[in-house]
């Protein structure tokens, strides 16, 4: 990360009358960051968009001053393609919180806003969905459990009153349409979400989405921690994704301590993540095929999914690779028959993977389901900020691996698919293409893996120092911001998985296919729930 793109966006500002006051030389922290006028908040967003940036996350914070009075504050983090990474921040009035909305600059804002509303107590002004997010029905309305004051281990007593509050749900008067309610409960094994269908006969006019029961709490969790302590956390965010989330918060850590990692390390974290992105990839193309009856695929990607697995636990102690990064490098390094097993066995499951592609392709059956079904349209990914593979099927080609070019991926070209029709198709062409790309940056990474070191001693940063960090982990984009407080330890986290802007690009997929087609459409997505509700 450069300090040219905060010069840039701050110059960029200053053309249209909105001054910025750059913190670089005032707030030791690792990304700069500009701070602004609350009024300008949401200009500086609207010329954000007109330079054709993308949002990557808006969210709150309450910091400690020196007198023990605290203060909060609204960032965003924005990107740009040649400019990389850009941090605005602007303080809000103790006495009256409040902060325009902008969400009419950019879409995906909305629900990062009604959640700083629900967490924080903050008024968004002008927010076009002022509804409770996070804070379902049985929150004490005067409930806010990111503010300091709040105590996360007292239990929540219930209002009555609220109980008996139901979620304003977009309404249908004709009686053609009816309503479908899906959830929170499933019948499957996976975490609860609410889906409210509008449908007429078998077509979906509309779905609504309702998630946030399962919210954990993670935020308010990870004060006080340890840098080494809050990395276990963050690893156990979103299970499938535990190395996106691993990597994100310790080189955000990194970043605030201004420590490197030795090459070698960042060999082995890239191999990591491009397994996690293989099998993760391997085992949704057997679901997707599931969904539409074609058991023979799904068997087949179980079966290569359980053989990578096996070689995790065996090589890195664990199914999931959990635990495998560490502050300052990786846990295990890899000895010479490690990396020749590695290698022998990505080989044999690309090419196997690419057999199943023909056969896949060969299937009438399963080409009739996927070939133009739950379309999102390159202006509407945009216009989310989808993320991704969803993201990449759309025509929208976001990649972290390319715009912040981090060690390991600064030392090769990465191969981006570059899809278009926003199908499920398409979601299943990228995944297969990403895994060929997967397997090849890994055979590239084994095989001319540098000697050194596999960890840099830790020592943390002052306490007021932060650090921001951004990695292309499997679904897409994981962004984390840190910062440390007294004796080492985490003062104020944020993370933002890809999930939070894909699941809206699934309530726009859904429109107009059949009832019977939303599992398929669903599971080309595969967003997270646990790396949604925080």
């Amino acid at each position: 990360m450069s300090d040219l793109s905060n010069t840039w966006f701050a110059e960029r500002l200053g053309d249209h009358g909105i001054h910025s006051r750059y913190l670089q030389n005032h707030h030791p922290t690792h990304m700069p960051c500009l701070e602004i006028r609350r009024l300008d908040w949401s200009h500086a967003a609207e010329e954000a968009k007109r330079l054709l940036m993308r949002l990557v996350a808006v969210w709150a914070v309450e910091i400690e001053r020196q007198d023990d009075s605290t203060q909060l504050y609204t960032y965003m983090a924005l990107a740009h393609g040649e400019h990389r990474h850009v941090l605005l921040r602007t303080p809000i009035n103790q006495e009256k919180p409040e902060i325009f909305s902008i969400t009419q600059h950019f879409i995906s804002a909305c629900r990062m806003e009604r959640n700083i509303q629900d967490m924080f107590g903050i008024l968004v002004k002008n927010i076009p969905d002022a509804r409770l997010w996070i804070k379902h029905e049985h929150w004490a309305e005067d409930a806010h459990p990111l503010l300091h004051d709040f105590n996360g281990k007292k239990p929540i007593t219930p209002d009555p009153e609220r109980l008996h509050i139901d979620y304003d749900y977009v309404p249908c008067d004709s009686e053609s349409v009816y309503a479908i309610p899906v959830g929170p409960v499933h019948a499957g094994i996976i975490e609860p979400g609410h889906f409210r269908f509008l449908a007429v006969g078998e077509k979906i006019l509309n779905m609504e989405e309702r998630l946030g029961y399962v919210h954990k709490g993670i935020e308010k969790s990870m004060q006080g921690r340890t840098a080494h302590e809050g990395l276990k956390l963050a690893s156990r965010i979103s299970g499938d994704a535990t190395v996106g989330h691993s990597w994100v918060f310790a080189q955000a850590c990194e970043y605030a301590a201004n420590i490197t990692i030795s090459k070698r390390a960042s060999y082995i974290r890239g191999i990591l993540c491009e397994r996690e992105r293989m099998v993760n990839h391997i085992g949704d193309i057997g679901a997707i095929c599931n969904d539409a009856a074609f058991a023979f695929m799904h068997l087949q990607c179980s079966r290569l999914r359980e053989d990578m697995a096996r070689l995790h636990a065996q090589i890195f102690g664990h199914r999931l690779l959990m635990d495998s990064i560490t502050i300052g490098g990786v846990t295990d390094d890899l000895s010479r028959d490690s990396c020749q097993r590695i290698i022998q066995q990505t080989r044999d499951i690309a090419k196997e993977v690419e057999h199943l592609r023909e056969i896949y392709a060969d299937n009438p059956s399963i080409q009739q389901r996927v070939i133009g079904a739950g379309i999102v349209r390159t202006n509407d990914a945009k216009d989310i900020g989808l993320l991704g593979y969803v993201g990449r099927a759309s025509g929208y080609y976001a990649d972290e691996r390319i715009e912040e070019a981090y060690a390991p991926y600064d030392e090769l070209k990465v191969s981006i698919p570059q899809g278009k029709l926003g199908d499920v198709a398409t979601r299943v062409w990228v995944r297969f293409e990403e895994i060929a790309n997967a397997s090849q940056m890994i055979i590239q990474w084994l095989e001319t893996l540098p000697e050194g070191d596999i960890q840099t001693p830790w020592l943390a940063p002052k306490a007021g120092v932060s650090g921001f960090a951004a990695i292309e982990s499997w679904r897409g984009e994981v962004v984390t911001w840190v910062r440390f407080g007294s004796c080492g330890t985490v003062a104020r986290y944020f993370v933002r998985d890809p999930s939070v802007m894909n699941w809206l690009g699934l309530e726009l997929a859904v429109r107009t296919v059949p009832v019977p087609d939303f599992p398929l459409v669903n599971k080309s997505f595969n967003c997270s729930y646990a790396g949604h509700d925080l």
